[in-house]
């Protein structure tokens, strides 16, 4: 009972939530308990609510990212308190199913869902008072629509890709009472839902890159195309004559093709502030302290949240006298450390991997490449993650806690569409070398011919290293090869998490 109502009261929340637009006021200003559906300038503001709700404490939280991303061989959480062991069980041991974590994962995700819900039903209210004769606001309208729908349908990617079947929640689920009765689409079903609303949002989203839409850092056409080919290659799977390729290397040729993107150049800085909203990006979770030593700041954990902020959780368990500190979360394994070497991938290496003194050792020091002292903790934390790492240096001076909230999380990027393309074009007998190659030579690494579909996942591997969306996990699955790779990994049972117990119990369709 007491689960299903903390279900009911997000979605209550949510609702209300929604009708005040799930943002901060602008200029901190008090919002109105009442809404003018009549005053077209407020349009926004629902969609505003939705890139909130994304960011703040869903998206970017701690306990997802570390649940996702620690399947794969590149991460480990770094931490066995808090229940944290239950996330390495995934892998040998689908039953466990009463551990927090998946739960709070679970109703994170929906609470995007569920609140883009809202604020589509907001925006249908505003879409009412729009005279037939105003194409130009019918056309924003669709906009904003997409917008908020680009996000309800990466909540629901991300779930399938972590639960497998899972209900898709249209408006029409979002009354409270009929959120027990809704039932499980497969995988396929997700995907192929996935897809659909993406062809709404690339009809209806600006044709721009995203930092230099009109709401710059906002999702374009570009992104939803993205995510398009995302979806259709976890459909396409390990089949080359799949048509789903075809969908793959047409959503990423428009990306390619529309001229609008490039590597950054400097990989040292990409994940830093220098690499923020650069012109490689395609997909960033915005943050901000507005460029002040203190008060307002927005940050990923959430408000009431800061110890599990994005940057923070990662930091390391630092005692020299430095900012970059935190509890050590998600730390770099060995054999993502060994797999860079063999390649002699120094580029990547020097910036995804940072050292925590001399092996982990206390009362040694290590200096990252950007100036800071990070000394070792005497645990097994040799390492930490890179690209979470915004050196002080690059901090807003005055702020001493270590949110990095000027920083953006990096989560679709440009150099990712050129491999997804490059994968589509070997798969279709073309040849993916001309994309490869750009990617590879950002990092100093040398051009090769006639690559294979080894050589490509391997630059996938290298390329989105450390990284927390799951890819590195997913393509192993989609390639067959997590069994051979994973240790403890069983085909058949380890591919998904299970769907949490406390949700089984409000709903007995989801067994």
């Amino acid at each position: 009972m007491r689960n299903y109502i903390s279900i009911l009261l997000i979605v209550m929340l949510l609702s209300a939530g929604c009708s005040k637009f799930l943002d901060r006021p602008s200029e901190n200003k008090p919002q109105a308990t009442t809404i003018d559906y009549t005053d077209l300038s407020l349009m926004y503001q629902p969609v505003s609510g939705v890139y909130r709700t994304a960011s703040s404490g869903t998206f970017g939280k701690w306990i997802s990212m570390a649940i996702r991303s620690s399947r794969s061989d590149d991460i480990e959480p770094g931490n066995d308190d808090a229940g944290q062991i239950g996330i390495h069980n995934f892998q040998t041991d689908v039953t466990v199913k009463s551990y927090w974590g998946i739960n709070d994962m679970w109703i994170s995700m929906y609470a995007v869902v569920l609140g883009a819900n809202s604020a589509l039903a907001e925006l249908d209210k505003f879409g009412k008072n729009i005279p037939a004769s105003d194409a130009d606001k019918t056309k924003l309208l669709a906009k904003y629509q997409a917008e908020v729908r680009f996000f309800r349908a990466l909540a629901q990617f991300w779930l399938g890709r972590s639960f497998g079947a899972v209900p898709i929640l249209g408006l029409e689920s979002n009354d409270p009472a009929k959120l027990g009765t809704v039932g499980k689409s497969s995988i396929e079903d997700v995907n192929k839902y996935v897809m659909a609303e993406m062809d709404f949002c690339i009809a209806n989203l600006e044709d721009a890159r995203p930092n230099a839409a009109t709401h710059v850092g906002g999702v374009t056409k570009y992104t939803a195309l993205m995510l398009k080919a995302k979806a259709a290659m976890d459909l396409a799977g390990n089949n080359n004559g799949s048509t789903y390729w075809d969908v793959v290397l047409d959503c990423t040729n428009q990306i390619v093709n529309s001229g609008k993107f490039s590597l950054f150049s400097n990989y040292q800085q990409l994940f830093k502030m220098p690499g923020k909203l650069c012109d490689e990006s395609i997909l960033e979770l915005q943050y901000s302290d507005f460029g002040k030593s203190s008060g307002d700041i927005v940050i990923s954990g959430g408000p009431g949240e800061e110890w599990g902020n994005f940057f923070f959780f990662q930091g390391p368990e630092n005692t020299y006298s430095s900012v970059i500190t935190g509890p050590g979360w998600m730390v770099p394994t060995q054999k993502a450390v060994d797999f860079l070497k063999s390649r002699n991938d120094s580029v990547r290496l020097k910036m995804a991997i940072q050292y925590c003194g001399v092996n982990g050792a206390p009362g040694t020091y290590s200096v990252t490449p950007d100036g800071d002292t990070i000394s070792g903790n005497g645990s097994r934390k040799k390492y930490f993650n890179g690209k979470s790492y915004t050196p002080s240096s690059q901090m807003t001076p005055g702020r001493v806690d270590y949110y990095g909230a000027n920083n953006n999380v990096r989560i679709m990027r440009y150099a990712e569409a050129l491999l997804m393309n490059a994968e589509a074009k070997i798969r279709k007998g073309q040849s993916g070398d001309a994309q490869v190659n750009l990617v590879r030579n950002r990092v100093k690494l040398a051009s090769i011919n006639g690559v294979t579909l080894q050589q490509l996942l391997d630059e996938r591997h290298a390329e989105l290293i450390c990284e927390w969306w799951g890819e590195r996990f997913n393509d192993l699955l989609r390639t067959d090869q997590a069994a051979t790779v994973l240790p403890g990994f069983i085909k058949g049972r380890s591919e998904y998490i299970p769907i949490p117990q406390a949700q089984e119990d409000i709903n007995s369709l989801l067994k």
